[in-house]
Formats: structure tokens, C-alpha cells, sequence
């Protein structure tokens, strides 16, 4: 006898689907055999004794046949434990322990303990998007995982802590009713950061270049000596970046799923991520990988914030990788076995002393570095990785005075509001524009020529700008790019000569002397 069970693996962020076809045949032998073919890994081959052990703990007969489970299609290779439970009730149902004629209407995925509880696993969230375009209208899943799955409208997402449960409800024994997900409650803490702009004593030139590098989605790079609120004021740039979008948050949910870091009392991503990799961290823990790849810190901050402290301290390898993400948007990771995609659209932002002592430029403590010292340390940032960098700013250290005073500058919510005022100019200018074209930042050079127009007044002072301060020519682009964002935060159709001021501001780093 041959049943068939609808699953499906995680491949990448995105889900295949996969029957699990098990045949049950009679055998002489006093010890029955158990065979799982289709490409499996040592994981799922494992799941043998899983399923042996957890089917005769939870109170069933173990099937006295030859047991081949086949997981289809077989040029796919299958890795990990979420096949432990459609291989358990096929192996029921074909000694008829399990409604064989029941189990068509469920897909079904999770892990089995060897009391039969049953575990969570990760990439539901894909899974559950791959098997309902598929036309499955039903998935049993592990309790801790049905809240994820239940984000997925148009299907009966079935939570079961224990293989009994999934026998007496395939049977018609235990009705369970299906999970149903609030999402509009998930979204009603996404403004909860625990931190506010408002908070942030003096440093109002600074707030307002974050507020711009917000606006148009800028990757910013900031220097100033230690202790001046560097780290700070990068907390707090997700509190000014318009609220996830339900599109977004399925988006970045997909990737936190296949990463094992849903948990099940937010399983949905609704705040913007703050990733924070310490400055040992390796080339693969930047942008994924492993023997069996996993997305890696800078898909993890996908529609949220990558924050790199202490920027230049970085392995250089590891931060040349980041350069083709931080220009498509993705990260491709290649293997023996195929390539796997994982989407990296997110703000960048570094931070970095000065010089190797940090007190370059402070006005009470005196630099010790040599010129030539403070070349090779602003030397460990490539120049086409700079080239991917914005907004330089220049962060001052703050009088004691200020922090002790009681004015304060904008908070986030004000903050927020016009940057979500500006992304809004942005949606609607590149609606007809190439598709993955978000926001200023992501205009390519003709892009920037075409949204971003200067008349000949503006453009004599930008020409005259280039040649007196000896920028480099990477920055006219990006000058450009930073002053149409200044605009659109002013509601200005045109770019006017003090947006183009300011934007020159922000390019320190391009000056001939750096």
C-alpha cells in the first residue's frame, strides 16, 4: 500500500514542496526494514529512529513491514527534521492505523521528540506561503509554530503538540480548531523601540543628517571622537523609518523563519530590525553561509538597520563582501549543491573614530596619532566600499552644558513624519520607474540624472564646489542623490542651491586632503 502526504522544504527564504510518499510492503523478515530515499541528508536519515521511538512512546503499533519513504521530487536534496511527522502518519496510515483516505486533505510539517511530542521547526513561514499557492487549504504544524504559519491568510493552520493529536484529528476523533493570527495586534507594539530621538541632548546637526539618510533610504558613515553619542543616535534610526508595511514584515518575517528566530510570542517582524555585529564577526556571519547556508547579519537586517561600530576594525574581507549586497539588494551564496538568494535591502550605518586614538579634532584631549597612522586607518575602508556610502557625518562632541540643559530637538514622531512625508514623494515619482527602485538612494547614475536635475544656477555652484574643495568624482553623484532627498524632505520639486550646500556637507570624506 502506497499513501501520500503533502510537506514542503525551506530552500533559501523560499519553500518547495515535497510529497511524502511512503509504501508499505509485507516482509518475512523478523526485523522490518526502513528505507528513506529522495536525496535526503543525515538529518532526515536520522528520523528513523525519531519516528520508531515516538510512534511506540505514544501508544501505537510500530508497522511489522518494509517501510520505503520517498520524498519527492528526488533531485532535490531535503535537510532537516520537519519531515518527522508526515513520515510518522504515513507509516500509521499504511498499516491502517491512520485514516488512509483522510490524510490527503492536510499537509502537515514538524519535528518528533521521542515521547512524540511535537517540535518546532524552522521556515514555516515560507512553507506556509509555498503550500497555500499550491492549493492546500490545511496545515498541521507544531503550537509553537502556528502563529507564524496563521499569518498566511486562505488556509486552516492546525496546531498539535503531540502525534496523538494529529492521529485522533486525521481519524475525526479530537476536533481542533484551526489557529487564527491577529495581525492587526502584532503591529500594535511595532512602535514600542524603548528609545526616542527626543532623548538625544544637543547633536541637532547630527539628527538632522539621520533624518535625511532616513528619507532616502542613505547609507551613512560617521566619525567622531569616543563617547560624543555615536551608537546612540544609530539606535534610534529605526524610530524615524516609516513603519513596516505587512508586505515588508512578511518579507523580513521570511527571513528571521528560515533562521530559526521567530519566536512564538511575536511571530511577526513588525519592528524594523537593529542588527549590531561585533567587529570579529566573519565573512559568512556577515552575509550567510555554512555548510547548509543560513542567511547571515545583513539579510537579518533586511528593511531595517545594519549597524557596524568601531567600522574600520572590521576584517577587510569581510567588509569587501558586503559591497555587491549593499549594491543589489541581495546576497547570493553559491554551494556545490545550487545557490541560495537572501534579500539584504537595508541602511547602513557605520561608525568610526577618527583617528586610531580617537581624539583627533577633540577640543580637550590631545591626538597622538601620526599623519601617516591616520592614513592607514581611514585606508582600511576601501574606496568602492566608501563609494556605497551616502552621507558622511561628522559627529562633535557635546558641551556638558547642553546635556545638563532641558531644551530638547525633535523626537522621533516628529521625526518620523517627514520622513514618511518624503518616502511618500519617492513612491509616487518612481512608480512607473524599474522595479526594486525604492528610494533616492537606490537610483542608478541615469536614474540620478533624470529625477535629480539641477538648472544651470545650481549646477555652476555644484561644478564650482567640485573644483575649489577637490571632491573626488564619486561624490557628484551622491551629492546630488542627498540633495534631491533635501528636497523632497522640504516638499521642493526643484533642487535648490541650499539643498545642494548642505549636500556638499556631507561628503568630507571625498575631499582631495582626506
Amino acid at each position: 500500500m502506497i499513501v501520500k502526504i503533502s510537506s514542503a522544504g525551506v530552500s533559501g527564504i523560499m519553500a518547495v514542496p515535497v510529497d511524502v510518499e511512503v509504501d508499505g510492503a509485507s516482509t518475512n523478515s523478523t526485523d522490518p526494514s526502513f528505507m528513506v530515499v529522495g536525496l535526503p541528508d543525515k538529518s532526515i536519515s536520522e528520523a528513523r529512529e525519531r519516528v520508531r521511538a515516538a510512534i511506540d512512546n505514544a501508544g501505537y503499533d510500530w508497522p511489522f513491514l518494509r517501510l520505503t519513504v520517498n520524498l519527492a521530487p528526488a533531485d532535490l536534496k531535503k535537510e532537516g527534521s520537519a519531515y518527522d511527522l508526515p513520515i510518522a502518519i504515513g507509516a500509521l496510515a499504511v498499516s491502517h492505523q491512520v485514516d488512509p483516505n483522510a490524510i490527503g486533505r492536510h499537509a502537515m510539517i514538524g519535528e518528533l521528540a521521542l515521547d512524540g511530542r511535537i517540535r518546532r521547526v524552522a521556515g514555516v513561514l515560507p512553507i506556509a506561503l509555498a503550500l497555500k499557492e499550491r492549493g492546500v487549504k490545511s496545515l498541521i504544524v507544531p503550537e509553537d509554530n502556528a502563529g507564524e504559519a496563521a499569518v498566511v491568510e486562505g488556509m486552516d493552520i492546525i496546531p498539535a503538540g503531540h502525534l496523538r493529536e494529529v492521529v485522533g484529528f486525521i481519524n475525526g476523533n479530537l476536533p481542533i480548531e484551526p489557529f487564527r493570527a491577529d495581525i492587526e495586534a502584532y503591529f500594535d507594539h511595532a512602535d514600542e523601540y524603548g528609545a526616542d530621538f527626543g532623548d538625544v541632548k544637543g547633536q541637532e546637526a547630527a539628527k538632522r543628517a539621520l533624518m535625511i539618510a532616513a528619507a532616502g533610504g542613505h547609507n551613512v558613515l560617521m566619525l567622531g571622537n569616543p563617547g560624543v553619542g555615536k551608537s546612540m543616535l544609530s539606535k534610534r534610526i529605526p524610530t524615524v523609518l516609516p513603519r513596516m508595511t505587512l508586505e515588508e514584515a512578511l518579507e523580513t518575517t521570511k527571513v528571521y523563519s528560515v533562521a530559526g528566530l521567530v519566536t512564538k510570542e511575536m511571530p511577526l517582524v513588525t519592528k524594523r530590525p537593529f542588527r549590531s555585529p561585533h567587529h570579529t564577526i566573519s565573512d559568512a556571519g556577515m552575509i550567510g553561509g555554512g555548510t547548509n547556508p543560513r542567511p547571515g547579519e545583513i539579510s537579518l537586517s533586511h528593511n531595517g538597520v545594519l549597524f557596524l561600530d568601531e567600522f574600520p576594525e572590521f576584517n577587510r574581507k569581510t567588509l569587501e563582501v558586503m559591497r555587491q549586497p549593499l549594491e543589489d539588494g541581495t546576497v547570493t551564496i553559491s554551494r556545490a549543491s545550487g545557490s541560495q538568494t537572501y534579500p539584504a535591502r537595508m541602511m547602513m550605518v557605520a561608525a568610526m573614530n577618527p583617528c586610531p586614538c580617537g581624539y583627533l579634532g577633540h577640543p580637550a584631549k590631545r591626538c597622538q596619532c601620526s599623519p601617516r597612522q591616520i592614513a592607514a586607518y581611514r585606508g582600511r575602508i576601501s574606496g568602492p566600499l566608501l563609494d556605497r556610502i551616502d552621507i558622511h557625518l561628522e559627529v562633535p562632541a557635546v558641551d556638558y552644558k547642553e546635556l545638563s540643559g532641558g531644551a530638547t530637538g525633535l523626537s522621533s514622531a516628529e521625526m518620523r513624519a517627514r520622513v514618511q512625508a518624503a518616502r511618500d514623494v519617492q513612491t509616487a515619482r518612481f512608480k512607473s520607474a524599474r522595479k526594486g527602485l525604492h528610494n533616492n538612494a537606490g537610483m542608478s547614475d541615469k536614474e540620478v540624472r533624470k529625477y535629480a536635475e539641477l538648472d544651470s544656477g545650481v549646477k555652476t555652484l555644484l561644478d564650482t564646489a567640485m573644483e575649489s574643495l577637490q571632491l573626488s568624482a564619486r561624490a557628484y553623484t551622491r551629492i546630488r542623490k542627498i540633495a534631491r532627498t533635501i528636497a523632497d524632505l522640504e516638499a521642493a520639486p526643484e533642487i535648490r542651491t541650499e539643498h545642494i550646500t548642505e549636500a556638499i556637507g556631507y561628503r568630507t570624506l571625498d575631499r582631495a586632503d582626506q
